[in-house]
């Protein structure tokens, strides 16, 4: 079983209007009222990203796609050899993802993952409300997520023998003197580098940050400007990843996890792609000592 894309993640949120304004003025995606929430549109889908009420602003699943309804029954058979409590969709939770059918559960992490199939969409034309060109999905997925794990050795078995993710690379991260946490970086069914990052730490909002690629540099220009004139907080600066090969800067979003607004991410042949350990996160750039400071530092250290 291996999913083929990241195809829509579920946030909660205490004021969803507050994800209307970001949604369409930051990320220059389109706002929809759908049954039980938002929808964020990023493509001809019906959402990418589904905002529903809650009691706190987080991050709350990662939607897998699966290609089939055989793909989808034999993966829930894997799920049940494994011993891995499986949760049916209610028809609410299906109507808010616009999907066939899903079933959810946790990874040892405590991680919500959704695997779904067959999406619901009137294929209208997608506009953005600010004027982005358009977003990179497709058979790509909608970006990637990066999730905690604090037990990063047991989640990363998980998904690579359960759920038949691939290891892309790793990075340790050191956040102050004598700390190292590690970053495992993962793929799917598709080109896209990672479709989910692994952080040797918690993190209260349930994620770490969500990626979404537009198709020109000067659509990441222009949502900087964005960022700054709806007065958001800058997370790290503009930078190229080492490993992804992806130019882009961060954000803060209303969930409490941070936006990685980047564009020309390389796809990856995996048949020739050799497992490695980059030193640097990125080739230049991405200061993330301006979005996380001494106390995030400080939390980071309390927290290993």
């Amino acid at each position: 079983m291996q999913p083929n894309a990241l195809s829509y993640v579920v946030i909660k949120a205490r004021e969803i209007e507050a994800w209307r304004v970001f949604g369409q003025q930051v990320l220059g995606m389109r706002a929809q009222d759908v049954a039980g929430g938002l929808a964020l549109r990023m493509d001809e889908r019906a959402g990418r990203l589904f905002v529903e009420k809650g009691e706190e602003d987080r991050y709350f699943a990662s939607g897998w796609e699966l290609h089939s309804a055989g793909a989808f029954h034999a993966a829930k058979e894997t799920l049940a050899r494994h011993g891995v409590t499986c949760h049916q969709a209610t028809q609410a939770e299906r109507d808010l993802r616009h999907v066939f059918d899903m079933v959810w559960f946790h990874d040892p992490a405590g991680n919500r993952h959704e695997l779904a199939y067959g999406y619901v969409s009137d294929f209208e034309r997608f506009v953005s409300p600010v004027g982005v060109s358009g977003f990179v999905t497709g058979d790509l997925g909608l970006g990637h997520a990066v999730l905690p794990a604090p037990n990063i050795h047991e989640t990363r078995d998980f998904l690579t023998n359960i759920l038949g993710f691939g290891l892309a690379d790793i990075l340790v991260h050191r956040p102050a003197p004598g700390i190292e946490q590690r970053i495992d970086f993962m793929h799917c069914g598709n080109a896209r580098h990672h479709s989910l990052a692994l952080f040797e730490g918690p993190v209260p909002a349930g994620c770490v940050h969500l990626m979404v690629e537009v198709e020109s540099l000067d659509e990441v220009g222009r949502a900087y400007d964005r960022m700054v004139q709806q007065g958001v907080r800058l997370m790290a600066t503009l930078g190229k990843h080492s490993n992804d090969h992806v130019t882009s800067f961060y954000f803060a979003s209303p969930g409490g996890f941070a936006i990685e607004y980047g564009f020309g991410g390389r796809a990856v042949d995996w048949d020739r792609h050799s497992v490695f350990e980059s030193t640097s996160v990125s080739l230049w750039g991405h200061d993330f000592s301006v979005g996380f400071g001494a106390d995030e530092q400080r939390h980071l250290v309390d927290a290993a």
